[in-house]
């Protein structure tokens, strides 16, 4: 489990950009880029608008070419690997044939492919039984992501690259669609999404890959990188005086309100502890920086 499938290798894509400076003048959708995903692993990919997310899967894809550096996927080109079924991808771009029914549309893509998992199979995972002969035009935005998740699973990839894959989405067919991805995933697959819904990274994603101006800012297990804001928010009850909080370790900002203060703080630990052994204070309670905070906190600190 722990055998990378996919090596991005100083990585680069530019575009010609009257930004940049006229004509001949570039800019870099993807900056020096070095990743490796292990078979197994579900990653979340995040960054604000023009971050080079999207940019970046579509190189995985075979999609588009680095400018420089290399990708490789299971020991192929990424075009190589697309061929041999090996990748699937469920994007925000291409369209579905509205007049078709579900598993028409299921049906003729697994026509298409040399070698594919049984049409009942897919549709079964992707929760298609039920409207597979509903026209695809009839179709809800949720209901037509999960058509495009069954075609992804036909060539039973060991890859499944998701673009915004719940997008337009209400959050119960956002929580249904994860929880068929997260039994595709458990199955060995790998898994790489990039999103805005951060709450989706933090409960599906083990690793998450932080984006800014094409290059990554952080990069590993989810909860450590919500470590990376710098800051957790610490909740007690307690009507502290100014000499009080003035000697208190590790705080960053507090706020009170009737009977409690919250802190946000640097140092948990050492926050508690003086808390509960130097105060009166009690009814502690912890709560680690969200990742849109370590999102907003560390993008913040690229631009300053």
């Amino acid at each position: 489990m722990n055998e990378s499938i996919i090596t991005v290798r100083d990585v680069t894509r530019t575009y010609r950009s009257a930004r940049a400076g006229g004509a001949g003048g570039r800019f870099a959708a993807v900056d020096r880029v070095s990743l490796q995903f292990r078979r197994g692993e579900v990653t979340a990919i995040l960054g604000p608008n023009g971050a080079g997310k999207t940019t970046l899967l579509d190189m995985v894809l075979g999609l588009n070419s680095p400018s420089s550096g290399q990708i490789t996927v299971a020991g192929s080109t990424a075009q190589e690997a697309v061929q041999a079924g090996r990748l699937g991808a469920l994007l925000q771009t291409g369209g579905l044939l509205p007049d078709l029914t579900v598993k028409e549309t299921v049906s003729i893509i697994a026509s298409l492919h040399r070698r594919h998992a049984p049409v009942d199979q897919v549709m079964e995972i992707a929760g298609l039984h039920e409207i597979a002969g509903r026209a695809v035009g009839k179709c809800s935005g949720g209901q037509q992501q999960r058509v495009k998740f069954a075609l992804a699973l036909l060539p039973e990839p060991e890859v499944i690259i998701l673009d915004e894959p719940t997008a337009g989405m209400d959050p119960a067919a956002r929580h249904e669609f994860w929880d068929r991805m997260a039994e595709t995933a458990a199955s060995g697959t790998t898994v790489l999404f990039a999103t805005h819904y951060l709450e989706e990274a933090e409960q599906f994603a083990r690793r998450t890959v932080l984006m800014h101006a094409g290059r990554v800012i952080a990069d590993g297990p989810t909860a450590e990188v919500q470590k990376k804001a710098g800051a957790a928010h610490l909740r007690v009850s307690w009507t502290p005086s100014e000499q009080e909080l003035e000697q208190l370790p590790a705080v960053q900002s507090y706020e009170i309100q009737g009977g409690h203060v919250t802190f946000r703080t640097d140092d948990a630990d050492a926050l508690a502890r003086h808390l509960l052994t130097r105060t009166q204070a009690h009814g502690l309670s912890i709560r680690p920086a969200s990742l849109e905070e370590a999102f907003m906190q560390l993008t913040a600190a690229q631009n300053s």
